[in-house]
Parts: C-alpha cells; sequence; structure tokens
C-alpha cells in the first residue's frame, strides 16, 4: 500500500489544532509524494541530507529549521556559498523535508520532553507533566553526580552546571530547547520546591545569574545546561521508533548528529 507525506504529516498532527504561526511545513515537496523512507533528525544539516539519500529516505523529519533561523528567515542569504550549496544538494536528491517544531511540542506530554525522559529513563519519577516543563523526584544525588549520568545517558562529552555541584538534590524540574530563560525557570524553583532545574539553553544573564545569588545567599538551587540539540535529539529518536512501529513497511531512521561545540 503506498504511503505519502501528506500521509505521514497527517498522522504526526492528528488531534492536534494548528498552533498559530506555526513553523511546522513540507518544505520542499509535495503531499502525495510516495514515501521510501523516512529519516527524523534534530536538524537537517549538510550531514543528515546525505546521510538520507545513502539511505535511500526520501523524507527528512527536522525539528529545527534547514537554514538557520527559527521563522526560515532566508533574507541576506542569497548569494551565501554554504546557504547555495546546501539548497542545491536538497534540490538534486528530490528529498522531501517536513519541519515538525510545534506539533510536537503540543503533545501531551511534550513529545520532545517525553524523548529525553525516556533516553534518562526517569519515566518513573516523573510527578506530573506541565506544559513546558515535568516536575520529578528523583533518587537523591550530588548536581555533580546527576551531570556524569546526564553524559553517560546522552552519550555527550559535556553538560554546563551552575551553583553548588555537591549540594543533593531530589526535586527536578526538566525543560528542554530554549526554555532556561529566567521567566520559565525562576519561579519554578518556589513553585515546586526545586533543588535543579535541568534545561537545554537560555540566556545566560538570567537563570544562571540567579543561581548565582542563590548560592551567594546560602542557598542549594542548581542549574544544568544541556545544550539545544543534546535535549531535543532524543525527542526525534523517540519519534523514529514510533514511526517505525506504525508505518512497519518503510524504512525509518533516526540520524543522530555530533555535538555542534568542541570544549578547546
Amino acid at each position: 500500500m503506498t504511503l505519502t507525506f501528506g500521509q505521514v504529516i497527517g498522522h504526526l498532527t492528528a488531534g492536534i489544532r494548528k498552533p498559530d504561526g506555526t513553523v511546522d511545513r513540507l518544505e520542499p515537496g509535495a503531499p502525495e509524494s510516495e514515501v521510501q523512507g523516512i529519516v527524523t533528525a534534530f536538524s537537517a544539516s549538510q550531514y543528515v541530507i546525505e546521510q538520507a539519500v545513502l539511505l535511500g529516505a526520501n523524507l527528512i523529519i527536522t525539528h529545527e529549521g534547514v537554514f538557520y533561523s527559527h521563522q526560515d528567515n532566508r533574507e541576506g542569504l542569497e548569494n551565501d556559498p554554504v546557504y547555495r550549496q546546501k539548497s542545491a544538494l536538497i534540490a538534486s536528491t528530490g528529498v522531501g523535508i517536513y519541519r515538525f517544531h510545534d506539533y510536537v511540542h503540543r503533545y501531551t506530554p511534550d513529545g520532545i520532553i517525553e524523548g529525553l525522559l525516556r533516553e534518562l529513563e526517569w519515566e518513573p519519577y516523573v510527578e506530573r507533566h506541565l506544559p513546558h516543563v515535568s516536575i520529578l523526584s528523583v533518587p537523591a544525588a550530588s548536581v555533580s553526580e546527576i551531570a556524569g549520568y546526564l553524559k553517560q545517558q546522552l552519550h555527550i562529552p559535556y553538560v554546563r552546571a551552575a551553583g553548588n555541584l555537591s549540594a543533593v538534590c531530589s526535586r527536578v524540574g526538566v525543560l528542554v530547547g530554549y526554555r532556561g530563560g529566567g521567566a520559565a525557570t525562576i519561579p519554578l524553583f518556589e513553585q515546586e520546591s526545586l533543588d535543579l532545574i535541568i534545561a537545554g539553553e537560555g540566556p545566560e544573564w538570567e537563570t544562571p545569574e540567579y543561581i548565582r545569588d542563590a548560592v551567594r545567599q546560602g542557598r542549594s538551587q542548581a542549574l544544568i545546561m544541556l545544550g539545544h540539540a543534546e535535549s531535543e535529539a532524543p525527542g526525534m529518536k523517540l519519534l523514529a521508533q514510533r514511526l517505525a512501529l506504525q508505518f512497519p513497511d518503510v524504512p525509518v531512521h533516526y540520524i543522530q548528529e555530533q555535538p555542534v561545540f568542541q570544549i578547546v
């Protein structure tokens, strides 16, 4: 039975009201195109596109944008050599690319947070899921020990931590992507009696500075920043697993990129 791009997208978005101003769209590609194989990834990078072609996949489902901006603003890129070469690669391969960002964050629970918690094997510790954060009670451990566990489970070389690394934590809030800003995180420490917040990224002058002052005042709150991709890629890995179960006759692959930053 033929499976089309549109049918896959319909499955992904079923039962969810279209988000206002959504960035989720199929571009390039036509809804009626037949799916030969699916690749999921955090970002449709040059490497991911090349690997999709090698795997015979013609539909890439990416969480983040293809051309370096959330709203797909390409102003100023028209003559950029990196942009032009990547555009030519996409055109020559004929792959379809579906941006899957807003809908998956509106799953219940958030599909990206769910993937991270599953990778960490922390699902049994969830107290409740809120729209932008999951509240957990984990076995008591120091900030340093939790940081080491995160690196081990996510297979990443580093995280960034603020606060007293020897402080013992059990009440944890988990956020992903760019939800590490002060407005999203600081109130949680008091409202949810949190010891630790784990997030993807956020402005360095907001939550980290709050933690600095908290520690100076003798408090034990702490913050661990995983990185944007490192926090959200597990959600796209989980998506691949679910698509493989939903569409068993179609090859489905998750492609993991290496961390974009290096510690030097």
